[in-house]
Order: C-alpha cells, then structure tokens, then sequence
C-alpha cells in the first residue's frame, strides 16, 4: 500500500474512533484513549494504538466473513498497549 492510501486509511480509521468517543459507542473507546494517555503514550500513538484494534476486528470480519463483535473489540482495547496480533502469538 502506498503512503498516500496508507494516510487515507488512517484518516478513516481515526474518524470511526472519534465517533466512537464522541457517541460512547463502546464506551470502553474512549476509556482506553484516558488510560493509553495518563500511562504516557502521546496522542498520536494512543490513536494509532486503538487504530490497529479497529482494523483487526474489520480484517477478521472479513476474513470470517461474521458481524462486528464487540465482546473482542472491547477485549482488544484493554489489552491495550498490547496489540491484537501480540495476544494472537502468546503461548500462554
């Protein structure tokens, strides 16, 4: 993907984030926001963080070809700073 589509992307995905902030739909979204900030991430890395949980759920809806579940969206937040595909890999 080329940096502009890249861009692009990141611009969608941080709309649907603010959204979810703004409307507190799930409000664990915009908790997680408050946590990732006070524990020190800058905003920047904090909504790229949620970002990448946003785009693992669509990529696995997707890919199963199933609805939104919000159960795992809301597990992934606050797993948070650890990524999706860092809780995919643990052995444990």
């Amino acid at each position: 993907m080329d940096e502009s589509r890249a861009r692009m992307v990141r611009t969608e995905l941080f709309k649907v984030i603010k959204n979810q902030m703004r409307e507190g739909n799930p409000p664990e979204t915009k908790e997680t926001y408050s946590r990732l900030r006070a524990e020190g991430h800058s905003q920047k890395e904090t909504m790229k963080m949620l970002a990448s949980v946003l785009l693992c759920e669509l990529n696995e809806m997707v890919k199963e070809n199933r609805i939104y579940n919000e159960a795992a969206y809301i597990k992934a937040l606050k797993a948070l700073p650890r990524l999706p595909w860092e809780e995919q890999n643990d052995p444990s």
